[in-house]
């Protein structure tokens, strides 16, 4: 199990932001300057995605942590642009109301609910999927549990 710590809502830099980037730019930064990876895949009606960005992703402390250890990543899980990606051209697809892109289905293994995080290595291997809405405390144990590599002791979670 991790500590909790003392440092959601602390002051670390008051004004830091998270620098939300395309799966195309972090890939690419990734090639110069190897850091794990952060997905938020949301999509534009979730009121969850929207109360995670204002609450959790606002914190001082986890917009900190994010910026030391992740390139962090939004993808809108119905967004229509393709990406391309090792070798591969990731479109959207039709289902449901307003279909799906195929990216965001792949790295979530199809369990499609919002706000859903995906935690990936340097290397793009999936560490853990967290679906759901996250307070900044339990959040952070979360960034701390991937970037801290806690994953690879056995039975730690956060």
């Amino acid at each position: 199990m991790i500590s909790s710590h003392k440092v959601v809502n602390e002051e670390v830099d008051s004004g830091e932001k998270i620098e939300w980037m395309s799966w195309e730019e972090a890939i690419k930064a990734n090639e110069q300057d190897k850091k794990k990876f952060l997905v938020d895949i949301f999509t534009d009606w979730c009121t969850w995605c929207k109360v995670m960005d204002r609450e959790t992703f606002s914190d001082s402390a986890v917009s900190h942590y994010i910026k030391e250890h992740f390139y962090a990543v939004k993808l809108n899980a119905e967004q229509k642009e393709s990406i391309n990606w090792n070798g591969k051209e990731f479109k959207w697809m039709a289902s449901g109301l307003n279909g799906v892109h195929e990216l965001a289905y792949v790295l979530s293994d199809g369990q499609m609910s919002y706000p859903c995080i995906i935690f990936m290595t340097e290397k793009h291997e999936r560490i853990r999927i967290s679906k759901g809405f996250k307070d900044p405390k339990t959040f952070y144990n979360e960034l701390r549990f991937a970037a801290e590599e806690h994953y690879l002791k056995n039975g730690d979670k956060p």
